[in-house]
């Protein structure tokens, strides 16, 4: 993978559309209780439910397998990390929030399915759709060159990597625009991200310069991430965009937002050759073309993500693209 920088965005939904923008206490992905350091409360959900009005469409439903519309349900891998994509405002005994959960449920409304969601860790779950054990899985995944070699994507939002700090700390300035800023630093980072091949991809940037390299630290849960870079064990996280701005607009977390680094494509995830994917764009598309989408992304405060079209498979964003 080249050394990635800033993509380009895809022009957004109009500025009418989203107006009615709420942030998220200020304004995704790592846990609902992890976005912040240990102990700290959760992010309370917001309360509207653009979700509630959703319908079947017949003529997208028409695209589902036949077998797929006979057994009336969708079983979705769904990783459950932080907001806005995907946490537990209220414990994990409780039904889980986000956007993401959003997305899903109102695709799932539109082709008259039933979501049967069952929670999984973010690395088993690409891994799970080869072997038929979801039909769909979702997480915040980002479109990469080396994912579409197995995994079929449906895009939804337009994500990408980030970085913060603790706040206060001014040893980054105020953005990362290369990898070579991080040289002699620790960086925190989930497990099977976009974020861990990035880092690991490029790891010789720093001897090709003649300076220590970086040090990466791999984390499970976003939780312990954060509190690593609170407790000084890492100096910098590397995680999403929306995730990290979110994170950084809660005071309890004390980080300060970097900006972004590179945008990626996200979507949900298939086994490849999956029948659903034609299905699952119409029904985005639908979403989108009705105010649906607009509705949810503007919930949860990711309305620069949005999107003007639904893709199957598109392109890893790179410098050129």
């Amino acid at each position: 993978m080249n050394l990635p920088t800033p993509g380009t965005r895809p022009r957004r939904v109009a500025a009418w559309v989203l107006a009615p923008l709420l942030a998220l206490t200020a304004c995704g992905p790592g846990p609902g209780d992890g976005t912040v350091a240990a102990g700290a409360p959760a992010s309370a959900a917001p309360s509207q439910d653009p979700v509630a009005a959703v319908r079947r469409v017949d003529s997208v439903a028409a695209l589902l397998p036949a077998e797929v519309r006979e057994a009336g349900t969708l079983r979705i891998g769904s990783a459950i990390g932080s907001p806005p994509g995907a946490y537990y405002p209220d414990g994990p005994d409780k039904a889980p929030a986000g956007q993401d959960i959003d997305l899903a449920d109102a695709v799932a409304k539109v082709l008259g399915l039933k979501a049967e969601r069952q929670d999984a860790s973010f690395e088993t779950i690409l891994p799970a759709l080869g072997s038929g054990k979801y039909d769909v899985g979702t997480g915040n995944f980002g479109v990469t060159a080396e994912r579409l070699r197995t995994i079929d994507f449906v895009t939804y939002i337009n994500d990408g990597q980030g970085f913060a700090v603790r706040e206060g700390d001014t040893t980054l300035g105020t953005k990362v625009t290369r990898l070579t800023q991080l040289c002699g630093l620790t960086i925190g980072t989930g497990a099977g991200t976009t974020f861990e091949a990035t880092l690991t991809a490029q790891r010789d940037v720093c001897a090709e310069e003649g300076r220590k390299p970086y040090e990466v630290k791999v984390y499970s849960e976003n939780a312990a991430t954060l509190t690593a870079l609170q407790q000084g064990r890492i100096d910098v996280i590397m995680s999403t965009i929306n995730g990290l701005r979110h994170q950084a607009a809660r005071p309890a977390s004390r980080t300060t937002f970097l900006g972004e680094y590179h945008r990626l494509d996200v979507g949900f995830a298939f086994k490849k050759g999956s029948p659903l994917t034609r299905a699952f764009r119409a029904a985005v598309d639908h979403l989108i073309e009705d105010g649906t989408y607009a509705r949810i992304l503007a919930k949860w405060g990711t309305t620069d993500s949005a999107i003007d079209a639904s893709r199957i498979n598109p392109p890893e964003h790179t410098p050129e693209s």
